[in-house]
């Protein structure tokens, strides 16, 4: 068979809903100005669908820090990977002070969030060893573990006594093996808002020997009393061996970093391919990244007003009766009944009708038969950009429950 046919006629589980979905529902363009309220298809709509947490995106310190920056440097330099020709002393501060603000003695600064997490994955382990996971754990978790060509467990997402089963079956391979075991879950998990349960996993370490790596993408700069994450609100930052997060949360920006012990960040720093023959992070986002760093340690009113639009938000939902699964965090999945069609419908319904923008989560990343509406509040929303969605809320919900969804000509055309 040519592989390329093969290809057109399966296009996945995704794909598959592209001439209905493209353009609209999948790769929509959201236009203007970073902020609560943009244009979609030409209409004002208030969005919910950027980890734009803290608001930095468009704060105008941030602004003018970005201009000053590609005024100064351009988007080239530094040109070539920093192992050859692109290191500067400006890359070197910001992991310096990476790695002081999430407590770590070094830090190495990344490309990018998805690229950087499976380059440590692939970097940290060979044949020998075995990794332990959760089983929500991010996609990019995931390319990285199906790099790793030795054995890999699975248990149910923050299920301790699974975890703990996976542990011995890890110990008793690597005993025959000569490996070692590696730990990986996330800090803050981003489709149901609740924290990787990292107290729990390092107590095991007093039983077992294996080390911990946490992907804490959205605990960066929301989480911990000073924004250093899911460790410093777990009060156990100083046991997570490996604390890895992107720049493109909290930080609203590009890039990523991974910080620990000096010698291993030293090993990561001549064993990463995705950043040995990468070109180096350009000055602009080095630059900026300082300057939002900076912002997140010295002005806490950011995540404060966060925390503010997050409690209003989700106490909202709640006393209307709206299911926000297990979140402790500012994710806030609101978990509803109903088929892929009834999404499209309502989804529809609520940007055409209601003006709300949210991301729109279904099969196969939730089990059939479920929907995800997940809203992520921001720093820059407001109490009555919350009042607005939870009355929209309301209203489709009604309308689900009614099965008013199920008999448009959208929903079934999804045949689902």
């Amino acid at each position: 068979m040519d592989i390329f046919e093969k290809l057109n006629t399966n296009l996945g589980p995704l794909g598959k809903h592209s001439d209905l979905s493209e353009g609209y529902f999948m790769f929509p363009k959201l236009e203007g100005e970073i902020a609560p309220r943009m244009k979609f298809k030409g209409e004002e709509v208030l969005t919910w669908s950027l980890n734009n947490y803290l608001g930095l995106a468009n704060h105008p310190e941030i602004r003018k820090a970005d201009a000053e920056a590609a005024k100064r440097w351009g988007a080239a330099y530094p040109m070539g990977a920093r192992m050859m020709s692109g290191n500067t002393d400006m890359h070197e501060q910001l992991e310096n002070e990476l790695a002081a603000f999430v407590g770590k003695e070094k830090a190495y600064l990344l490309n990018y969030g998805y690229q950087g997490i499976m380059s440590v994955i692939d970097s940290l382990v060979d044949r020998k060893d075995v990794i332990v996971y959760d089983s929500e754990c991010h996609a990019s978790i995931i390319d990285g573990l199906r790099m790793h060509m030795g054995k890999r467990f699975v248990y149910p997402h923050n299920d301790m006594e699974s975890f703990e089963k996976q542990l011995i079956r890890a110990e008793k391979l690597t005993n025959e093996t000569g490996g070692g075991i590696l730990v990986i879950t996330e800090g803050v998990f981003g489709m149901t808002g609740n924290m990787g349960d990292l107290k729990g996993i390092v107590k095991y370490k007093e039983k077992y020997q294996f080390r911990l790596v946490v992907d804490d993408a959205h605990g960066f700069g929301t989480m911990g009393p000073t924004g250093a994450g899911a460790g410093e609100a777990q009060g156990v930052q100083d046991q997570v061996d490996l604390y890895f997060s992107t720049f493109a949360k909290s930080m609203a920006g590009i890039g990523a970093f991974v910080a620990g012990d000096t010698k291993v960040v030293h090993y990561l720093k001549y064993n990463m391919r995705s950043q040995i023959f990468a070109k180096a992070l350009p000055m602009i986002f080095v630059e900026g990244a300082l300057k939002r760093l900076e912002m997140i340690r010295e002005n806490p009113k950011h995540k404060e007003r966060l925390w503010e639009v997050v409690n209003a938000l989700q106490n909202g939902l709640k006393e209307k009766g709206f299911s926000i699964g297990t979140t402790t965090t500012p994710v806030t999945p609101v978990v509803l009944n109903g088929t892929v069609g009834e999404a499209a419908t309502l989804s529809k319904d609520l940007r055409e009708n209601y003006n709300i923008f949210c991301s729109v989560v279904i099969y196969p990343v939730v089990p059939k038969g479920m929907i995800i509406l997940r809203l992520i509040p921001t720093a820059a929303h407001t109490l009555e950009d919350v009042s607005e969605t939870i009355i929209a809320f309301e209203a489709i919900k009604d309308k689900l429950t009614s099965g008013y969804y199920k008999t448009t000509e959208l929903a079934t055309s999804f045949g689902e």
